[in-house]
């Protein structure tokens, strides 16, 4: 059963291979939130938005960070397939937006093309998974 909670989830990797993370600074004193897709601005990382163009992962634990002195785990993957609460249809090659602050983020209607749908769903089913837009990706 899907997690009906906001925010992101590591599901997969397109290659198959690993899902891994890395320990990245933050860029600003602030909270980040488990399931927050991170960008990377100036070598260190910060919430995510949509239009950003170096989107770096998911975060995977919920930290209160000081600016250039705390580290928070983050996946690294380019290819990594996400699962995100979402209950409207979706065909595979769909383009999705970032929506959100930490804590509540997801995915609305692209204007910015953050992501591509990996795979289709119905409305029925909860989760939709994800994979970041080709370039979108700090890492490629």
């Amino acid at each position: 059963m899907a997690d009906t909670t906001a925010g992101f989830r590591p599901r997969g990797t397109v290659s198959g291979e690993p899902i891994r993370y890395e320990e990245w600074l933050f860029k600003d004193t602030e909270t980040l939130t488990a399931g927050d897709i991170l960008n990377v601005e100036s070598g260190e990382v910060d919430l995510g938005a949509t239009n950003d163009t170096a989107f770096l992962g998911v975060a995977l634990e919920t930290k209160a960070g000081t600016d250039s002195t705390t580290y928070i785990k983050v996946t690294v993957n380019a290819d990594l397939i996400m699962g995100v609460y979402d209950t409207t249809a979706r065909k595979v090659g769909d383009r999705l937006d970032l929506s959100g602050a930490t804590g509540a983020q997801t995915v609305t209607t692209a204007s910015n093309n953050d992501f591509v749908v990996y795979a289709s769903k119905t409305a029925a089913e909860t989760e939709t998974l994800v994979v970041f837009a080709h370039g979108e990706h700090a890492i490629n």
